[in-house]
């Protein structure tokens, strides 16, 4: 398990486009990748049950359908994504509480700023919180 997020452009951009589009509600999403490469390769863009801009919950039955899906491709949730809408890109203590996969790079953008946005990568273990470089690659 590498400690730095290696992603592909398209990625970035959809993710930032799927915020952009939610906004002012958070986004969330996943992209899924084969078991053990820890290589995102399938995008995945979900709705936010909670439809806040302030929190992020996956629909439960969504989530089923995701992970049953994963399970029968071979794949894992390589990266976990979800927006901030008026604060920076930085996991707030509820998403560091519900983070529930420990080889996920958890990704997190800011929309607060119209004209540029913040995109930053985090592990999160056991409610701890650790940044990771993000690698684009075109």
């Amino acid at each position: 398990m590498s400690n730095v997020l290696r992603i592909r452009r398209e990625f970035v951009d959809e993710i930032v486009a799927h915020a952009r589009r939610d906004h002012p509600d958070e986004a969330c999403g996943v992209i899924a990748g084969p078991v053990g490469s820890d290589s995102p390769e399938r995008f995945i863009p979900m709705l936010n049950a909670a439809r806040s801009p302030t929190f992020y919950e996956f629909d439960s039955g969504d989530l089923l359908k995701l992970y049953r899906e994963m399970d029968a491709n071979d794949e894992v949730p390589v990266v976990i994504y979800h927006s901030h809408t008026a604060t920076e890109a930085y996991p707030s203590r509820t998403d560091a509480n519900i983070a529930a996969e420990p080889d996920a790079h958890y990704v997190l953008v800011s929309t607060k700023d119209p004209d540029s946005h913040e995109f930053r990568s985090y592990r999160i273990v056991d409610a701890e919180i650790t940044e990771e470089p993000v690698e684009i690659v075109d």
